[in-house]
């Protein structure tokens, strides 16, 4: 098990230092074939969705599994294998980049172009959203992403090594890809939502634990953190984004939720937190925290991986 927590830590540290690969990433490959398995197999009922959504996060997992075994007593080889997989899964560096791209068409009061580039973070519409509403966004998506793009595969690493990254992004990927409540996919997507916020249940948790406790290093309070997590969480519509959403707004003091526009649909969501709406200056904070928690989870996974015995 030290391969794989070896190949955690490589594979953390050269997401930090390089970002997503710049070409043949295999989650926009995975992507590319399951839009085609989409077009071939779509049907607006559930028993499909299951069968789709089976069919290639089970594929995924084992072609992970066979190529473990492939490297099976070779320990550099398993180590390098685990760094590539998680390399290509964490999207923590590019997480960082956006937000902070944000933050800086609004220093320049660029509204046009911070709304333009926060269609990179999220999915609602920003066409008429202001410098507050763009940092609460910027905020969410931060908080949300960290536990989704960089505690979640970590810790399915830990847990299940490469086939546990491997299938762990590829239900991620297929939830945003069709597990939204549009009228397409309300019910041939309805698979790949569930199974994706079971696997997020831990890792969400996880998060919103990190920080809360590492909350002093943005000025936050641990106490802050915790009391909000637990007061707000369950007012959120997710079962997953919300317990991390709220302890970030505790450990920033701010206040998050509100109303989101998405095409047509408009959610009101109930408020998280006690402090003052976002300004752009919490989104640097908010990049701060989530660097933090990113560790967190990264020291998490390591010990997981070395206390398992296969």
């Amino acid at each position: 098990m030290r391969a794989r927590a070896a190949g955690l830590a490589l594979g953390f540290a050269a997401d930090r230092m390089f970002g997503d690969p710049a070409r043949f990433h295999p989650v926009a490959g995975f992507g590319l074939m399951a839009r085609d398995v989409e077009r071939q197999v779509y049907r607006n009922h559930r028993t499909m969705g299951l069968a789709y959504t089976s069919v290639l996060v089970g594929g995924v997992a084992t072609a992970g599994l066979l190529a473990e075994r492939v490297v099976a007593g070779r320990p550099v080889m398993r180590t390098l294998l685990t760094a590539a997989t998680t390399w290509t899964a964490l999207g923590g560096r590019s997480l960082s980049q956006e937000a902070t791209y944000v933050r800086a068409w609004l220093d320049a009061d660029n509204l046009p172009e911070a709304r333009q580039q926060l269609t990179h973070l999220v999915g609602r519409d920003p066409s008429n959203l202001d410098q507050q509403e763009i940092s609460r966004a910027v905020v969410e998506s931060v908080a949300e992403n960290t536990s989704d793009a960089v505690v979640a595969p970590l810790l399915a690493g830990a847990v299940g090594g490469v086939a546990g990254i491997a299938a762990y992004r590829a239900a991620n990927t297929l939830d945003a890809m069709v597990g939204h409540r549009s009228p397409r996919y309300r019910e041939f997507g309805w698979a790949s939502a569930r199974l994706d916020d079971v696997l997020n249940l831990v890792p969400a948790r996880v998060s919103a634990l990190l920080a809360a406790v590492l909350a002093p290093v943005v000025g936050g309070r641990p106490e802050a953190a915790l009391r909000t997590w637990t007061r707000d969480a369950r007012r959120h519509p997710s079962p997953n984004a919300g317990p991390v959403e709220a302890a970030f707004a505790g450990a920033l003091g701010v206040q998050l939720g509100g109303t989101n526009v998405y095409g047509e649909r408009v959610e009101h969501r109930p408020t998280l937190g006690d402090g003052p709406v976002a300004l752009p200056t919490d989104i640097d904070r908010s990049v701060r925290l989530a660097d933090a928690v990113g560790l967190g989870a990264l020291a998490v996974s390591v010990v997981v991986a070395l206390k398992r015995r296969r």
